[in-house]
């Protein structure tokens, strides 16, 4: 086993007062089994069953401050999910070692196409880390993302044997969270607005407040959590360790050890009738914590139908609005190839008349032209005709000063033909 150093930040300090390791020992004892193990000291070894993963079982994502926080439906949830480390063995199953920082969730996560992922971070490893969690690869789980944040999301998970596939086409989500007061940074998870937007659900945000007690429960729009400051063993100080340390040896398989949801018997210590009785009590929350359960279950599938059922109602409505905007688009397309081709052949009626009238102009033109040459050709003849005859009577005219012949006279020419002649000359 690899273990990746990784160094603690420095607590702030706060009005409530610290505790140590023996918080955890002492309310997780009835739980589980505290074990010593190596490389980690002790270790909780919860008694969940067989079927139980981290991060997965009894519980749901909230958002709140933080980022998306797990909210367990175990009685015990307030201290391994949001303090250490979870870790696995082959043969003894989960195991949780723990640390002294609280966060929302100490989880990686990943995102692909249609999927969120995300694994317990092991110990050692710290933010940032998500890209080399590789070899945690059959530690992941992933979930459809438009179901993520119900209260059933295990209805939700993929295949296990989808894992490998999504794990190595997913990319690592980076968002994170500064808390300055207890001067840490968790990793917050997937963008609130991311997750809306594929859920097409409003997303409610929790604000948490401490709570005086182990546990944790929403009130009133509010996640009350116990989660003190808790300080490590100082050297030179007494040790806080289990009242009861089983031998790792004795340890059984979580498939063979008794689980308190599904025997109802959470002390295996040797029962007073006073402890009888509040076995019979817790007994009994059990029993009406799980009859919550199943029915805020029964409701979950209910309004997972109901979903379901307007999801294809409104896909179906949007086929149909698409089938209608593509037939529109159509006949648009077919009126706008009509008006084009009608006005196209009007342009070239338009163009035929104009070239008959140009050549109806020029033909025009031309005849009058024509014209204008035949009259012109006219009065010149008229002229010509006209300075013919006026030349003509200005010969047969005599000069007015002239003496007009005596009648003998022309007698005598008339009697006389040479002398005519001369005169014709």
């Amino acid at each position: 086993m690899i273990l990746f150093p990784v160094l603690f930040p420095k607590q702030a300090s706060a009005q409530q007062p610290y505790v140590s390791f023996q918080v955890f020992y002492d309310q997780l004892n009835p739980y589980g089994q505290w074990v010593d193990y190596s490389n980690y000291g002790y270790v909780w070894m919860p008694d969940a069953g067989p079927g139980f993963f981290p991060y997965s079982s009894q519980g749901h994502w909230i958002m709140t401050e933080y980022g998306w926080t797990w909210l367990s439906d175990y009685d015990w949830g307030w201290a391994p999910f949001h303090y250490g480390r979870w870790d696995y063995d082959n043969y003894y199953g989960w195991f949780w070692v723990p640390d002294n920082i609280w966060g929302p969730a100490w989880v990686t996560w990943r995102r692909v196409q249609g999927y969120y992922g995300w694994a317990p971070m092991g110990p050692g490893m710290s933010i940032g880390m998500g890209g080399d969690y590789n070899s945690y690869n059959n530690h992941w789980i992933f979930m459809r993302d438009r179901y993520f944040g119900r209260n059933n999301i295990n209805r939700y998970y993929a295949s296990q044997n989808e894992y490998d596939m999504l794990f190595r086409n997913s990319t690592v989500i980076n968002n994170t969270y500064v808390d300055n007061r207890r001067q840490t940074t968790y990793v917050s998870g997937p963008d609130k607005a991311d997750v809306q937007r594929v859920t097409r659900r409003r997303i409610t945000s929790y604000d948490i407040k401490e709570n005086n007690e182990p546990g944790q429960y929403l009130s009133n729009g509010q996640l009350l959590i116990y989660r003190p400051q808790v300080l490590k063993n100082k050297d030179g100080e007494q040790s806080s360790s289990p009242s009861r340390i089983t031998n790792l040896q004795d340890v059984r398989r979580p498939s063979e050890r008794v689980s308190p949801y599904q025997q109802g018997d959470i002390n295996r210590s040797v029962n007073t009738s006073g402890e009888q009785q509040q076995d019979a009590v817790n007994r009994r929350n059990a029993v009406n914590r799980q009859s919550v359960i199943d029915q805020q279950n029964a409701i979950d599938r209910q309004n997972a139908v109901d979903e379901q059922n307007a999801v294809n109602r409104q896909n179906a409505v949007d086929q149909l609005n698409a089938q209608n905007r593509k037939n529109a688009v159509d006949r648009q397309d077919a009126v706008n190839r009509q008006n084009a081709e009608d006005q196209q052949n009007a342009v070239n009626r338009q163009k035929t008349v104009n070239q008959q009238n140009t050549s109806d102009r020029q033909n025009a033109v031309r005849r009058q032209n024509a014209v204008n040459q035949q009259n012109i050709r006219n009065n010149e003849r008229v002229l010509q005709q006209q300075n013919v005859k006026r030349t003509n009577n200005e010969r047969s005219e005599p000069p007015a000063n002239a003496v007009r012949p005596s009648k003998n006279i022309r007698s005598e020419e008339s009697n006389n033909p040479n002398l005519n002649r001369r005169i014709r000359r």
